[in-house]
């Protein structure tokens, strides 16, 4: 469970070295030098709406998330819509090598004295790095647009926590949960475990010992067990005990260890396909010539990400079911924020309302979209609606786990270095999985790349 103390000593640490931080986590800018001061006004005050709505967003979850959701949204091509007088731009930029926050992080810093209809109005945040943006005046705190404590009372508090300044302000809101199961091979399931179904199926998963027992039969029956280096990674670094850094340091926790340890087991042993996350090694798995038992991922993971819109692959066959896994934990999310200075404070207001407290427009995505949405009574019913079928898990209703998952979804370790550490982490360790370094000469690299990264810390 959220641990709201803890959240709050972690988040005073954050602050002392936010300029620091801020810095280290640009590639080409930095939003260091921002306040109140040199900020845009927090949108208008003569109540008239701007005639632009500038969103930035990475790929085209939220914009589908608008445009197919959002009452009286009409397309106009595929970077344009209008709603109602208003037109509406998307600024899409890819997340590859940190291109969307750079492009962000530049329009940023001249939105103080861009013209009106050039003004961000809103942008998107992900948790690893949602707290370079929200604890700067560069967004604005929800109450400033008008929504209240009453109106958000539903969604599940972690969401809002993710989004929460170090002087305990809300500066975004989320249509979405994420808790995360593990998702398996139906056909396989059956053939080497003798039953696909869920309840049965998480006995061989249900830790991680007996996950690597499993994964020693699937590699002898002819299969991997996850498909490459990353798959278990937010599994184990959701559920350390330390954040990456503590007053100033990096801390590697134990559990990061045994994210290390199982994988040069996994490695060695051929439990898994050598790849890594995103690349087209990685989804073989998602056909049935990849041969690949499971995957860890939340809701959004499922239709999103394991190409359902591709005939042949086991995904758009109904072939993955769900179930619990070793541990809980969450990956990802996509936040809503209003960029100080729009001039379109009551139509971006709207628009979190419908998409992230509007009760019938949030059951609509999960139906539409098999999206688990950030709203308690619309998920409680749809996970006990029998009639609710999941086409990719082959008609099973996952969200009764889901809604189990995110209520037990602890934060207290979240840290505004997550997606840095996380990166170079990853990235180093790979070397040692591979043969191509000792397990001392890839932390050594860790550590010189994360300083190099973030000045202000000390890796020893």
């Amino acid at each position: 469970m959220f641990k709201p103390e803890k959240w709050r000593k972690n988040m005073r640490k954050f602050k002392k070295f936010a300029a620091t931080m801020l810095v280290g986590l640009m590639a080409t800018t930095a939003l260091a030098g921002c306040s109140k001061s040199n900020n845009a006004a927090s949108g208008n005050t003569d109540g008239k709406e701007g005639s632009v709505l500038n969103i930035y967003v990475w790929n085209e979850e939220f914009k589908s998330r608008v445009t197919d959701h959002y009452p009286g949204y009409v397309k106009t091509d595929d970077s344009t819509g209008k709603i109602g007088d208003v037109t509406v731009k998307w600024h899409t930029t890819p997340n590859e090598n940190n291109a969307y926050q750079n492009n962000l992080d530049e329009a940023l810093l001249k939105q103080k004295d861009a013209a009106a209809d050039d003004k961000i109005d809103i942008f998107l945040v992900e948790a690893d790095y949602a707290l370079k943006y929200v604890d700067t005046d560069y967004t604005m705190p929800i109450k400033d647009l008008g929504i209240t404590d009453s109106e958000i009372a539903d969604q599940y508090k972690y969401t809002q926590d993710i989004v929460t300044d170090s002087k305990g302000v809300l500066k975004g809101l989320s249509w979405q949960g994420c808790p995360g199961v593990l998702i398996y091979n139906r056909d396989i399931a059956k053939e080497v475990l003798g039953t696909d179904d869920p309840a049965e199926v998480q006995k061989s998963v249900s830790d991680w010992s007996t996950f690597e027992k499993t994964a020693k039969t699937m590699k002898d029956s002819g299969y991997f067990m996850v498909s490459g280096f990353d798959d278990t990674f937010r599994v184990f670094s959701n559920n350390v005990s330390s954040p990456w850094v503590v007053d100033g340091k990096v801390v590697i926790d134990d559990n990061i260890m045994n994210w290390v340890s199982q994988t040069k087991t996994f490695t060695d042993n051929g439990y898994n396909n050598q790849s890594s996350l995103w690349d087209d090694n990685w989804s073989k798995g998602f056909y049935p010539e990849g041969k690949v038992f499971c995957y860890f991922g939340p809701a959004w993971f499922v239709d999103f990400s394991m190409n359902v819109s591709d005939a042949a692959s086991i995904a758009a066959n109904g072939g993955w079911a769900a179930t619990e896994g070793p541990q809980g934990f969450f990956w990802g999310g996509t936040w809503i924020c209003a960029a100080q200075g729009t001039d379109n404070p009551a139509l971006v207001a709207d628009i979190m309302r419908q998409l992230t407290t509007n009760k019938d427009v949030m059951t609509e995505i999960v139906k539409k979209d098999n999206d688990f949405v950030n709203n308690k009574p619309a998920m409680e019913t749809m996970a006990a609606d029998t009639s609710y079928q999941s086409k990719v898990l082959g008609g099973q209703n996952p969200l009764a786990m889901f809604c189990a998952g995110a209520d037990k979804i602890d934060l207290s370790n979240l840290s505004s270095y997550d997606q840095g550490c996380n990166e170079e982490f990853q990235k180093a360790m790979k070397d040692y999985f591979t043969g191509n370094a000792t397990l001392d000469e890839a932390l050594a690299t860790f550590k010189k790349n994360i300083v190099v990264k973030y000045p202000n810390l000390k890796a020893e």
